[in-house]
């Protein structure tokens, strides 16, 4: 049977939406209702936003306040989307803030091309989460380009564009 998750957003790339009269890649609604119903997911789904940040100007209050989400959050099953830009610090941040509680499972994901852009890799990394966090046991993760992460051995290499286990010998699934 399967378990309702949380779906947190905080902004990042995922979220992101080109504005005419600027010109640039800015933060409006969340993507994630559109996304959820294109993808026919079937899932109980509680939609939480805190915030709408790039994550490059996330703040260490800003990370915890994410964390105390996942505390607090009545599910156990937790994705949140991030920035790819500082995902790996936040990770951190709810795993220490998570260390007393084992029940949760949380998984980061976000986009290295926004969703209202062709060629974005939103989708699937969303399909990814979803379900790497229904499959995998309690603790925090991280899944892009179809691999998981474990919170600690994960970082983002800006020259490739790609995330990559800091010890590839301790792959995580």
């Amino acid at each position: 049977m399967a378990q309702d998750v949380r779906i947190i957003t905080t902004g990042g790339t995922f979220d992101k939406q080109y504005d005419a009269i600027s010109g640039e890649l800015t933060f409006r609604e969340s993507q994630l209702p559109r996304i959820l119903g294109q993808a026919r997911c079937t899932l109980t789904v509680h939609l939480e936003g805190p915030l709408a940040v790039d994550s490059l100007y996330m703040t260490e209050e800003q990370r915890q306040e994410i964390a105390n989400a996942c505390l607090h959050s009545a599910e156990d099953r937790i994705v949140i989307i991030h920035g790819t830009d500082t995902m790996c610090n936040t990770a951190a941040v709810i795993a220490r803030t998570l260390a007393s509680e084992h029940t949760k499972t949380v998984v980061l994901t976000g986009a290295m091309i926004p969703y209202s852009l062709e060629g974005s890799d939103a989708i699937f990394n969303l399909g990814c989460a979803i379900s790497a966090v229904q499959l995998l046991p309690a603790g925090v993760f991280l899944t892009m380009s179809g691999r998981i992460f474990s919170w600690d051995n994960c970082r983002k290499n800006k020259e490739k564009g790609i995330f990559e286990p800091i010890d590839s010998a301790r792959l995580a699934y």
